[in-house]
């Protein structure tokens, strides 16, 4: 008797009856799930590209994305590793129905559906409306950072743009010199002769040129912003995907990246909105992100959460303006609790041995949390109870309105010392914005029982998809270039997200014996 187990089926023998392609796949497998939604959806916005009557007959857009969307699920990503799967792995070989497709397939079908694939994640998003997993009753909006297919040790300066611009000048002179040259031997031929066009070489390099100059112009600007902020080191530009930015890493360090942003609905943790910007400020993101999923949903979020970086003025007066309950902390101008400069008479001084608690700001100077603002007069009064009268009104271009109110009576004070800059000739100011009410009441609201319970809840949820798609699906780097591309790869990513979640949703209802009828309108 033989000690190994016998193979399962001889690799020569030929078979009568074999198993089917069906018949290897079990019937509760999450692909047979991931099929029955896609099925489930209106393709009409992919097939329409399609001519229908020159070529081969086509894959269809279904089979396509769902492999795509499938591989994400799957950790594969990698055009030549779904084209390997689609022929060795039971599960893919079923949903691809045999087809053997090839990388290059893969790859441009993933970048050129960016339309219809915004469409087959708002209708997955309705799927799960229709079933009650997206309610909109509680919405977490954040942004992580997401590295770019580019090196942090190969980017451009300014300085290196002008050397490599000087260089190509060189080169470019040499090259006009050299077809002037060759036309001028050319004498044999009629004056009417048609123009010679630019040998390719030359056009490369022109091209070239001038999308240095480009780049030279945008990292001049960059330059003059940072200097503005006080930096001093110079802009630094990726040079091989050039819409990246290099900024500071979750993980530590610095690199060039993207920031994806998403909602995220509360109910059962589905993003509900996605999008990608270049740089750090997700924030000016926020209200463009309400207008969409209303738009999508046909129904206004009632309560979002984010953290402290998106409250900004214009995204509480634009929250306010939707009529949407926004929950974020600010900081409030107004004197709080511990703070000597909250008394009942703000036209009494503060008391001396208090005025060592007052709070300073980063400039060693009294703060402006001890200058109290009264809006029926119009006026701040300091911690040694004089007036601060309205001076001016400040608008700049992009910024908010700034309203500026001086002391008249800063000679003497014995609180200048700490109060005002030693070199200034006039008064300490104070300046307040036209969204400083609305920082007051969100201050005040936050400070609120339930408020607080409704934005502790916005860490898990916000915080949920980007822990998925991260750590499961290990999308820590895009593999695309160029803003757009990447705002393509993001919408796979996130409708993967979905769907994944919707098939986890769906199998445990049916675990419990419950129908559910897959449609686009639930």
């Amino acid at each position: 008797m033989e000690y190994w187990a016998k193979p399962g089926l001889d690799r020569q023998q030929s078979l009568l009856l074999y198993p089917t392609l069906d018949d290897s796949v079990d019937e509760h497998h999450p692909v047979r799930q991931l099929e029955e939604i896609l099925k489930a959806l209106d393709w009409s916005a992919w097939t329409g590209t399609y001519n229908g009557h020159v070529g081969q007959p086509p894959i269809p857009p279904w089979v396509l994305a769902g492999v795509i969307l499938y591989g994400l699920m799957r950790r594969i990503r990698s055009s030549r590793q779904l084209e390997y799967v689609c022929g060795h792995n039971i599960d893919f070989m079923w949903l691809a129905e045999g087809r053997r497709i090839d990388h290059s397939t893969f790859c441009q079908f993933r970048t050129k559906f960016k339309g219809p694939l915004k469409d087959l994640f708002k209708q997955v998003g309705r799927v799960a409306m229709g079933m009650g997993f997206i309610r909109l009753l509680e919405v977490a909006f954040d942004g992580t950072r997401v590295k770019a297919n580019a090196s942090r040790f190969h980017t451009w300066t300014a300085e290196k743009v002008e050397a490599a611009l000087q260089e190509l000048q060189t080169r470019v002179a040499a090259m006009l010199a050299e077809a002037e040259a060759a036309d001028a031997d050319e004498t044999s031929l009629a004056d009417d002769r048609l123009a010679q066009p630019l040998p390719p070489e030359l056009a490369d390099a022109q091209k070239r040129q001038a999308k240095l100059r480009q780049l030279l112009e945008e990292l001049r600007q960059a330059d003059a912003a940072r200097k503005k902020e006080g930096i001093k080191t110079p802009a630094q530009m990726p040079k091989a995907d050039t819409d990246s930015k290099v900024m500071p890493n979750k993980e530590g360090g610095y690199a060039p990246n993207y920031t994806p942003v998403v909602a995220t609905d509360g109910t059962a943790d589905l993003i509900v909105d996605c999008e990608v910007i270049a740089g750090p400020n997700e924030q000016n993101e926020l209200l463009a992100s309400v207008d969409r999923i209303e738009e999508d949903f046909g129904q206004k979020i009632e309560n979002l959460s984010a953290d402290k970086a998106f409250g900004t003025g214009a995204n509480l007066q634009g929250m306010e303006t939707r009529e949407v309950s926004f929950h974020t902390p600010v900081e409030s101008p107004a004197p709080q609790d511990g703070n000597p400069a909250k008394r009942a008479d703000p036209r009494q001084a503060v008391p001396e041995a208090e005025c060592a608690k007052l709070p300073q700001n980063d400039k060693h100077k009294l703060d402006k949390s001890c200058f109290i603002y009264d809006a029926e007069a119009d006026c701040y009064y300091c911690p040694a109870g004089q007036i601060l009268d309205y001076e001016q009104t400040k608008r700049e271009t992009g910024r908010e309105t700034r309203y500026v109110y001086r002391c008249r009576s800063c000679e003497g004070c014995p609180l200048a010392g700490i109060c005002r800059d030693p070199t200034s000739k006039r008064g300490r100011s104070i300046s307040r914005d036209e969204h400083e009410p609305l920082r007051e009441r969100m201050h005040a609201k936050m400070q609120t029982a339930a408020a607080q319970t409704t934005y502790n809840r916005r860490m898990h949820i916000g915080e949920t998809p980007f822990a998925i798609i991260k750590h499961i699906f290990e999308v820590r780097r895009f593999l695309l270039r160029g803003l757009e591309k990447v705002r393509t790869e993001w919408c796979w990513v996130c409708t993967a997200y979905n769907l994944k979640k919707l098939m986890t949703l769906i199998a445990a209802l049916r675990a419990e014996g419950k129908e559910i009828v897959v449609n686009v309108k639930g």
